[in-house]
C-alpha cells in the first residue's frame, strides 16, 4: 500500500474526541487510588502485589492496559462464537452460509485469498491507536520532564467513544458502568484464553466440541492446510 494513501486513510479515521468521564481525584488511602473496578467481596484483589507501593501514574498504566485488553477480549469472544457453528455469521469471509472451521484459523484463510486485507486492517487499528495516543498520552518529548505517561486530565480508557450515548453524566453512575466494563473485560480475557487453548488443542469449534452443534467442517474446502 502506498505510504501517502495509508497515511491519509489513517488521519481520516481518527475522530475528534471529547472526554466522557467526570474529573477523577485520586485517593491514596484506597486500593488502586480509588479507581473504579473493585467489587466486594474481593475489592482489593491483588494476590501478587502488583499495586503495592506504586504511584498513581503507574496504577493508571496498569488500569489502561487491563481495560484495553478487556475490550479486545470482549470483541474477540463474541467474534469467535458467532463465526462458528451453529451461528456461522462471517460476512467478511464468505458470502454464503458455509462452515469454514475454527475461528482461530479464519484470518489465515483471509491471508491466503486476500493478503491486502491485512494492510487495511493495520491502517484501521493504527488509526484507533493513534486516536488513543493523541487523547491520553503525554507527548514523547515531555514524558521525562513531567514524569507522566498520560495527560494529567486523562481518565483511563476514556477516548470519547460512545456512539450510542450510553455514558451517564452522573459521576457515581459513570463509575459503576466503568466497573461493569472492567469486570466483563476480565471475564472475557479468561474466556477467550480458554477458547483459544481448546481450539489449538483439538482443532474443533467451540459448540461442536461441547456437543451442541454438528461438525460440518470440511478442511479440503478452505485454502489452507489444517
Amino acid at each position: 500500500m502506498n505510504f501517502s494513501i495509508a497515511t491519509a486513510a489513517l488521519i481520516a479515521i481518527v475522530p475528534a474526541v471529547n472526554a466522557l468521564a467526570p474529573v477523577f481525584v485520586p485517593d491514596s488511602t484506597k486500593f488502586a487510588y480509588g479507581l473504579p473496578g473493585s467489587l466486594d467481596p474481593v475489592g482489593a484483589f491483588d494476590p501478587l502485589g502488583f499495586c503495592e507501593g506504586k504511584d498513581f501514574e503507574t496504577i493508571k498504566q496498569y488500569r489502561e492496559a487491563e481495560l484495553q485488553h478487556g475490550r479486545v477480549a470482549m470483541l474477540a469472544a463474541i467474534g469467535m462464537l458467532v463465526t462458528e457453528e451453529p451461528i456461522e455469521f462471517h460476512p467478511l469471509f464468505e458470502s454464503n452460509i458455509k462452515d469454514i472451521g475454527p475461528a482461530i484459523r479464519h484470518l489465515d484463510e483471509v491471508r491466503a485469498v486476500s493478503p491486502q486485507f491485512f494492510e487495511l486492517l493495520g491502517v484501521v487499528i493504527g488509526g484507533f491507536e493513534l486516536n488513543r495516543a493523541l487523547t491520553g498520552w503525554t507527548a514523547p518529548g515531555d514524558v521525562f520532564g513531567s514524569g507522566r505517561v498520560f495527560n494529567e486530565d486523562y481518565f483511563t480508557g476514556d477516548v470519547g467513544f460512545d456512539p450510542l450515548g450510553l455514558a451517564p453524566t452522573d459521576e457515581a453512575e459513570f463509575y459503576e458502568l466503568h466497573t461493569k466494563e472492567l469486570q466483563n473485560g476480565r471475564l472475557a480475557m479468561l474466556g477467550i484464553a480458554g477458547i483459544i487453548a481448546q481450539e489449538l488443542v483439538n482443532g474443533k469449534e467451540i459448540f461442536v466440541n461441547l456437543g451442541l452443534a454438528e461438525n460440518r467442517f470440511d478442511p479440503s474446502s478452505v485454502p489452507i492446510q489444517f
